[in-house]
C-alpha cells in the first residue's frame, strides 16, 4: 500500500497543493501552525473516512471558500488507483473511486489502509474506555467492512433505544411495548461486535508481547484482555447465539435502573480493554514511559496485523510523535519505519538514522519538496 500523490484545494489553510510521496519515509517538516497536520489529515481522510480531529466536514473548507476538493493516487492490490473527495457548504459531498461514484464515506473504508499515530494515542492506556474501543473499531473496520456496517447499525439501534428510555417517564406504555424489540436487535449486533473485537485483540496482544520483548529484552510482559461491561462466562464468547441471548437477558433485566440513568447501561458501547504489565494494571501501576511503550506497541501491532491479513503494509501516518517519545523509543520506531511507506510531520527532535527520507517543507499552507536526506541530515540528534 503506497500513497503516490495527494492533491488539495481550499482545504483548511491549504489554498492549493499537489505533492508526490516516495515509497519510503516522507517528512512534512516546518514550524507549528504551518499546515503540516492539515496535510496529514487530508491523507488520513482517505483511510478513516473522517477527520482524526473529530471535526465536521464544513470545517475542512478554507475560510470564506464555498468548497474543498481532495484527490489521492495510490497503489494497492497490484495496480494504481485513485480517490476523489469534494465537500461543499451548500451541496452534498461527492465521492469517487477509480472514476465511479460512491454514496457513503463508509464505503471507502478499507480501500486505502493506514495506521495513524498521533500524540493523543500515547494516552490510550490511562485515558477512558472510549479511546480503547475506538482503537479496536478503527483498526477492525479497515479490515472487515461488515464489522463497520454492523457497528453503524448497532449505534443506530442504541440511539433508538436510548430515546425510548428517555421518554419512558412520560410514555411508559410505548417503552413497555417496544423495549423487547430494540433490546433483541441490539443484542444480536453486540454479540458479533464482541466476538470480532475479542478475536482481533488476541492477535494484538500477541504482537504487543513481541514488540515489548524486543524493546525490553524480554524483561517485561504485557497482556491485553477484552473486558465486557458485565460478567460473561468465558465459554460463551465463542458461541455467538448464546452470547446474544446473554446480552438480551441483561438488557431486559433492570429497566428501572436504565430509566433512572436515562440511557442503555449494558452493551458493547460500555466495554473496555484490560491492559496489564507484569501481572498488574498498566493504567494504575505502569510508569509514563511504560505506558507509552504499550501505546507504541499497540499501534505497531495494528500495522502488523493489517499486513498479515491483507498481504500489504499499511501506510504509517505519524503526527509529531517523535517529539513525544524518548530516545530509546524513537530509535525503536525508526527501525520499524523501514518496513513500508511512512508519512510523518515533524518540527524537531528526530533522532539520527540511516534511513533515507523525502522532505516536504511546510510554510503558511504551502509545501515545497526539498529532496531526499537521511534523518541525521534533517535534524541532528
Amino acid at each position: 500500500m503506497v500513497c503516490r500523490r495527494i492533491r488539495a484545494e481550499d482545504f483548511r489553510n491549504i489554498a492549493e497543493c499537489d505533492i508526490g510521496f516516495s515509497d519510503g519515509i516522507n517528512i512534512i517538516y516546518g514550524k507549528n501552525a504551518q499546515g503540516k497536520t492539515n496535510l496529514l489529515e487530508a491523507v488520513c481522510l482517505f483511510s478513516l473516512g473522517k477527520s482524526f480531529r473529530g471535526v465536521k466536514e464544513n470545517e475542512f473548507i478554507r475560510f470564506e471558500r464555498p468548497a474543498t476538493s481532495l484527490g489521492m493516487d495510490y497503489f494497492s492490490a497490484g495496480r494504481d488507483q485513485n480517490i476523489k473527495l469534494m465537500f461543499s457548504r451548500s451541496h452534498k459531498r461527492v465521492i469517487e473511486k477509480n472514476g465511479v461514484g460512491i454514496q457513503r464515506m463508509s464505503e471507502l473504508i478499507g480501500s486505502f489502509r493506514a495506521v495513524l499515530f498521533f500524540p493523543e494515542h500515547l494516552n490510550i492506556i490511562k485515558e477512558g474506555p472510549s479511546m480503547r474501543r475506538s482503537y479496536l473499531d478503527v483498526a477492525i473496520s479497515q479490515l472487515r467492512p461488515f464489522y463497520l456496517k454492523t457497528l453503524q447499525q448497532y449505534n443506530h439501534i442504541l440511539s433508538q433505544r436510548n430515546k425510548l428510555i428517555k421518554n419512558a417517564p412520560s410514555d411508559r406504555k410505548s417503552f413497555d411495548t417496544t423495549v423487547e424489540f430494540w433490546s433483541y436487535q441490539l443484542a444480536q449486533k453486540a454479540a458479533y461486535i464482541t466476538q470480532t473485537r475479542i478475536n482481533y485483540l488476541e492477535a494484538v496482544s500477541a504482537e504487543v508481547k513481541r514488540c515489548f520483548a524486543e524493546m525490553t529484552g524480554e524483561k517485561e510482559v504485557p497482556d491485553l484482555c477484552y473486558s465486557c461491561c458485565f460478567k460473561i462466562d468465558e465459554h460463551l464468547l465463542s458461541d455467538r447465539e448464546r452470547l446474544a441471548e446473554t446480552y438480551f437477558s441483561q438488557l431486559m433485566s433492570n429497566h428501572d435502573r436504565e430509566i433512572a440513568f436515562g440511557a442503555t447501561v449494558w452493551g458493547t458501547h460500555k466495554d473496555d480493554i484490560d491492559i496489564d504489565l507484569n501481572g498488574k494494571s498498566a493504567r494504575i501501576y505502569a510508569s509514563q514511559g511504560q505506558q507509552r511503550s504499550l501505546a507504541l506497541s499497540m499501534k505497531l501491532a495494528e500495522g502488523s496485523i493489517s499486513k498479515k491479513d491483507t498481504g500489504e503494509e499499511p501506510v504509517l501516518l505519524l503526527d509529531d510523535v517523535f517529539s513525544e517519545l524518548d530516545a530509546s523509543r524513537r530509535e525503536y520506531l525508526t527501525e520499524k519505519m523501514k518496513n513500508g511507506q511512512v508519512i510523518m510531520t515533524a518540527c524537531g527532535g528526530i533522532d539520527p538514522g540511516k534511513t533515507g527520507a523525502k522532505v516536504i517543507f511546510a510554510e503558511d499552507g504551502r509545501f515545497s519538496e526539498q529532496g531526499s536526506y537521511t534523518l541525521t541530515e534533517i535534524v541532528p540528534g
